[in-house]
């Protein structure tokens, strides 16, 4: 199948490492001209390197960065197209061991980067003719995971911004959807085991094992299959799918809606 990616322009956030960069990579290697984002500049400008893409370091924690690094993308990249917002989650904790300051930064690196991101875009993807955002946040929205009430909380405000934004700019041809990942094979997932070991005096490896037996496929995803899911949704392909919250978790949620 033709994604029709080619010549499109993406701007990738949180993309040195883990499921932004399998979702660059994948969106360079189907023909669409891509920028990517993080905070290590080194690590970003490495990843960057290797898959032919811009490198626009940036913290989006702070409030007025995400406006400056949409311009310098479509600057680069000469428009946007689409846009992918990532960002690294919050740390575990239980409900009681998180003060007001730890909600703040949630709030502002998983939710509001992402209002942030699409507020300055808007103007570069109402003069596109493939117009798509896609919010990666996370399978815990539905399904929420002990100890990580930061991430249950927050990411759920994405999925409503996403879902909200597709009502309003359907009709200009802009398409907005989320996408929900489950247990990866990326650092981040390695420290969320790591510190549930640590907490029960266990090992990585036991916790693997204990996660996994809610899991229909029995094992973690891969980066790249998360990034094919998010690839398609991103692109021309799935042009008629918007306001939808994909989950990619090999079954883990048990809903049926």
């Amino acid at each position: 199948m033709d994604l029709g990616l080619k010549g499109l322009r993406a701007l990738v956030t949180g993309a040195s490492k883990g499921l932004g960069f399998a979702t660059a990579e994948l969106l360079a290697a189907e023909g669409a001209k891509v920028a990517i984002n993080g905070r290590d500049r080194a690590r970003l400008e490495a990843a960057a390197a290797g898959i032919g893409a811009y490198a626009l370091p940036a913290d989006l924690a702070k409030p007025a960065a995400a406006a400056e690094l949409v311009e310098r993308a479509a600057e680069a990249l000469g428009g946007l197209d689409l846009l992918v917002c990532n960002a690294g989650g919050p740390p575990p904790a239980a409900f009681d061991e998180l003060d007001d300051a730890a909600w703040q930064r949630a709030v502002e690196l998983s939710f509001l980067s992402a209002v942030r991101l699409t507020r300055a875009a808007l103007p570069y993807l109402r003069a596109s003719k493939a117009a798509s955002v896609l919010a990666v946040t996370s399978y815990a929205v539905k399904q929420p995971v002990p100890k990580l009430i930061l991430s249950n909380s927050v990411r759920a405000a994405a999925v409503g911004l996403m879902k909200s934004l597709s009502n309003e700019l359907g009709p200009e041809g802009i398409r907005c959807n989320s996408i929900l990942p489950g247990w990866t094979e990326t650092e981040r997932v390695g420290e969320l085991l790591a510190a549930r070991a640590k907490a029960k005096g266990t090992s990585v490896e036991a916790e693997l094992a204990l996660q996994m037996q809610d899991c229909p496929l029995g094992r973690m995803a891969r980066p790249e299959e998360f990034a094919r899911a998010a690839v398609f949704l991103l692109s021309p392909a799935a042009s008629y799918i918007t306001g939808v919250a994909l989950t990619v978790d090999g079954g883990m949620y048990k809903g049926t809606l």
